[in-house]
């Protein structure tokens, strides 16, 4: 049985706060988020499993008097596990028995002599019994036991754009159960997020992220791009107007003389608050048939002269 202490790098007498910092500096390292490789991702779920029985004081106790072993499951002759008073195995003779089949030696804490005595002797054979195969130990060796192989599994989870830009909390729905689950700000399209031990059999649950579009706003890395329409008439005088940004509503004052090729930039309005907000502005006219404007413009003498230069 692998040692979970040395798992951790830490000694048997150690603090719960020296537990959970080596845990916390060797998650830092072997997370499958920061470090893909497969054998650390491999340690990452030793050590995960390590830190879950020695942090909980109950399993330590009984993984320290050998009655659990290091997937924290019992063994078959823990040490006190089967304890009624007697010193040992349910009564028998305490102390630590040898008992040698072949080539092989096993021990155990069970007086073989005592066992065997309720099963017609020792040996095997017509009416004996033969100690090894009590526990599964043939003439072949220890047989090993099968436990449930741990699985990640795959879940798809739709976000609305708000909460890919700021971040938060929102639930996902697995196996019958709601469970919560914290979004990154900025998370991208098509990335994972891990909800530990709620895949098969104390696996992980993987959730791909897909994020609904936004009627107003793109994305550009972390910055977000909104397309406005104004007015000639607020073109030429300027305006007021309210954005309805992620990070919440915002006015934003458009200079007189605005052009359809400005371009306005609100620092830090972008998403997670690192990038900025883009404003695109492009100018509406009124509908056809206008005849006080087409009056207005036909004997206006434009001092712009000719935009374009081909």
């Amino acid at each position: 049985m692998s040692n979970l202490y040395d798992l951790l790098g830490v000694s048997k007498s150690a603090s719960d706060s020296d537990i959970k910092k080596a845990y916390h500096k060797l998650a830092k390292t072997l997370h499958p988020d920061v470090n893909p490789d497969a054998k650390a991702q491999e340690k990452f779920k030793a050590v995960s499993k390590a830190y879950e029985i020695l942090s909980d004081k109950q399993k330590r106790t009984r993984y320290d008097a050998g009655e659990i072993d290091d997937n924290g499951n019992p063994t078959p002759f823990g040490a006190g596990a089967y304890d009624r008073g007697g010193g040992g195995f349910g009564g028998f003779g305490g102390g630590t028995h040898t008992y040698r089949r072949g080539n092989t030696t096993y021990q155990t804490n069970i007086n073989p002599e005592d066992l065997a005595s309720m099963f017609g002797g020792l040996g095997g054979g017509a009416g004996g019994f033969d100690f090894a195969d009590l526990f599964g130990m043939g003439s072949r060796g220890p047989k090993s036991r099968s436990y449930p192989t741990s699985q990640d599994v795959q879940y798809n989870l739709t976000i609305p754009f708000d909460l890919a830009i700021n971040g938060g909390q929102t639930t996902v729905g697995i196996e019958g159960k709601q469970l919560k689950m914290r979004v990154p700000a900025g998370v991208e399209e098509g990335s994972t997020l891990r909800l530990r031990g709620q895949g098969q059999n104390g696996g992980d649950a993987l959730i791909k992220v897909h994020i609904q579009e936004s009627p107003l706003f793109t994305r550009e890395g972390n910055n977000l791009i909104i397309k406005v329409q104004i007015t000639l008439k607020e073109a030429v005088q300027g305006t007021t107007i309210t954005l309805p940004l992620p990070s919440g509503a915002v006015a934003v004052k458009v200079p007189p003389y605005t052009s359809g090729d400005k371009v306005l930039r609100l620092k830090g309005k972008g998403v997670g608050g690192k990038g900025d907000c883009l404003v695109h502005f492009s100018i509406v006219l009124p509908p056809k048939g206008n005849k006080e404007l087409s009056d207005f413009v036909s004997g206006w003498l434009d001092p712009t002269g000719n935009p374009r230069h081909f």
